[in-house]
């Protein structure tokens, strides 16, 4: 089996969908690996690298497209590109099959077998080729070191002869994989934490890691059996911004990860909250890609509003100088910022996946749609939608 590896080609992608290690682990399961030429130079890795690991090196990007029988990316295909996949072959990647309907037909007629990475189920067996956590996790980490650059104050407490100076104080909104990871990161540098999610189970999650847990009753809530929130009504969305917005008031920082899969995000910070801060305070909104949980974010964009002047701008513009304000933090792909650990992570996910499900004596990946993970994250199949989730959702355009 020939497992090929495109360069990603998005506007500032880093990231490489495997690291040399990688494609030496595939190598010894018996597979073929062949690499675009650049592929891996983004996070730090020659081609030189991907050669000693045993993988071949291709500069024809189109041979390789063609070529391979499975195909490895980070990143949803172009859609120019689909029609240049060998029918049969199987092709891995974040698809975003909610929202990306003419690729999943474009995918379907071109009898390719897609893989969505962040539909892999979330069980226990299924944790090491979790690609959407691994990246979470990353995403959460560089939120908080975001917000520590930006802030004008330093996060720990410090004791000095000059003087006692206060802690930074951080609202983590959103427990999931990336959240946690938020709060134990502005924790180890020594910011006073407080967090909140409508899925009360993950209370006893943030207290452990050091910071206080918001309590707001919002009614019944809940989550999925994937682990995910369910979506809340408007009513308890109103409750739950009307609960926050003396806690963002107080904050130096403020980190958002509210993400509803398939769906655009709820705005949790409006802007009203926003102008209540003090100025040269520092909101992250890890939605910002999707809409955003924050009013007035931007994705790729550090927006700043409100402040003494009541200015509005884009990268310091706001304000009468520039930091009078609020400075909203909207980066689209928080993982790219730490790109190397970013591709070891996800390289490693889709290895599990492969080493899973694959046949040591045919020497390739073995598709068995009965098996549960394959089941939650193949889409189409052999020319059809064979996902039910997506199946039931492009048949009625009911939510996911």
């Amino acid at each position: 089996m020939l497992i090929g590896i495109p360069r990603e080609t998005a506007a500032g992608e880093k990231r490489a969908p495997i690291t040399p290690d990688i494609a030496g682990k595939l190598r010894r399961l018996g597979a073929a690996v062949r690499v675009e030429a650049g592929a891996g130079l983004g996070c730090g890795y020659s081609d030189g690298d991907y050669q000693t690991a045993g993988a071949g090196i291709e500069a024809d990007r189109e041979a390789l497209l063609t070529d391979a029988d499975l195909i490895l990316r980070i990143r949803k295909p172009e859609a120019g590109e689909v029609p240049l996949l060998k029918r049969g072959c199987i092709h891995a990647s974040h698809l975003d099959p909610f929202n990306e309907k003419e690729l999943v037909r474009a995918l379907q007629s071109q009898g390719v077998t897609a893989l969505s990475m962040e539909m892999i189920p979330r069980t226990t067996r299924s944790q090491k080729m979790d690609a959407l956590s691994s990246q979470a996790s990353l995403a959460g980490y560089v939120m908080a070191l975001l917000a520590a650059s930006k802030l004008p104050s330093v996060f720990p407490m410090m004791m000095t002869p000059a003087g006692t100076l206060k802690p930074a104080r951080v609202f983590v909104i959103g427990a999931g994989v990336a959240g946690l990871q938020a709060i134990a990161t502005a924790k180890r540098l020594g910011a006073r934490v407080t967090a909140f999610d409508t899925r009360p189970v993950v209370a006893e999650q943030v207290r452990s890691l050091g910071a206080k847990f918001l309590e707001i009753d919002l009614g019944e809530t809940g989550q999925t059996a994937g682990g995910y929130a369910i979506e809340l009504t408007s009513e308890q969305i109103a409750k739950q911004r009307a609960a926050q917005k003396a806690v963002i008031a107080e904050s130096d920082v403020v980190i958002t990860t509210a993400q509803v899969f398939g769906r655009k995000p709820p705005v949790l910070v409006t802007r009203d909250m926003l102008e209540a801060m003090r100025p040269g305070s520092v909101v992250v909104d890890m939605a910002a890609g999707q809409g955003g949980n924050v009013e007035g974010s931007v994705a790729d964009e550090t927006v700043v509003v409100g402040g003494a002047a009541g200015g509005d701008g884009a990268d310091g513009a706001g304000g009468a100088d520039g930091e009078s304000g609020v400075s909203i933090i909207g980066h689209a792909n928080l993982p790219n910022a730490v790109c190397r650990d970013a591709s070891r992570m996800y390289g490693a996910n889709v290895f599990n996946l492969i080493e899973d499900n694959w046949d040591a004596d045919a020497k390739r990946f073995k598709l068995d749609l009965a098996d549960d993970i394959l089941q939650g994250c193949v889409i189409t199949h052999g020319g059809e939608i064979v996902n039910e989730r997506i199946k039931q959702f492009l048949q009625t355009g009911g939510k996911p």
